[in-house]
Order: C-alpha cells, then structure tokens, then sequence
C-alpha cells in the first residue's frame, strides 16, 4: 500500500524548535523511524512552509491519477487553524486523511484549539509526540477496503 506523509510549516525545525513541545527528533529521523516500521508499504514524504505547496501536495496524491495513495497523514502545522484552502483540499480526497499534530493543541493557546481540517479528516491524533504519526499510519492500514 502507497500513503502520504505531508507536513506544513516549521516541521523542518523538528528537534531544534522548541523541543520541549516538540521533542529532540529531527524530521529526517522521524521519515527514518517511519520507513523502518512501515517497511512493507511504499510511504511518500513531503513538508512544505508554503499553503500553496501543502494544497499540490494534497491535490496531487488525492485525486485519481498515477500519484494516488490509499491515504494521508497530514500534519498541517499552523495551517491547520487558519487556511480554508488546505481544509477544501482536504474536503476533496476521497479516501481517508488522518490530522496529526505532535503536540495537543487543546491544551495550548486558544486560536490552536479550532482545526479547519478536522471535519473533513476521518479522525486526528493529538498530543502524542512524534507516535501520532504511526499511528495514524497503523489506523490507515487497519481501515483499506
């Protein structure tokens, strides 16, 4: 199976950007963690600081076409909270999209607690550190038609 793994801003500064909150893990060992515990399944990565690059992303691997997955992890950042745009792409895939923030944004400040792209998620992993993604990944692969 072929899945997405698609993070927005700051994401690059994982393991030196507020670490506290974050955790000490780099993105590339995150991607590396990953690769090694899902090594039976074909997983893309993609982060972008860029709305715009996060709507391709999501454009490109969600509709149908060679680029198709079976679904996408998708840790939005910032964005998640404020951009329609990556909400509607989201919107627009039509197989599961799993919101995953490292840390919980419920517990944070109060314009993190609203996330634009949960209603059209099939569910979101919050507050778990950098697990959430492999969980979000074991849900997707649990739940293939």
């Amino acid at each position: 199976m072929h899945f997405a793994v698609i993070n927005g801003p700051n994401l690059n500064l994982l393991g030196s950007r507020q670490p506290e909150i974050y955790g000490m893990s780099g993105l590339d060992a995150l991607e590396s963690q990953l690769k090694n515990e899902f090594k039976q399944h074909q997983l893309i990565f993609k982060q972008s600081n860029l709305e715009g690059d996060l709507v391709e992303f999501l454009q490109q691997f969600g509709m149908p076409g060679d680029n198709q997955v079976q679904g996408i992890v998708l840790n939005a950042g910032g964005y998640s909270h404020t951009s329609v745009a990556i909400a509607d792409a989201v919107a627009a895939i039509q197989f599961p999209v799993v919101s995953v923030h490292i840390s919980n944004i419920y517990a944070r400040e109060p314009e993190r607690h609203k996330e634009l792209i949960a209603k059209y998620a099939a569910g979101g992993i919050y507050g778990l550190g950098v697990q959430g993604y492999a969980l979000a990944l074991q849900w997707l692969i649990r739940h293939q038609p």
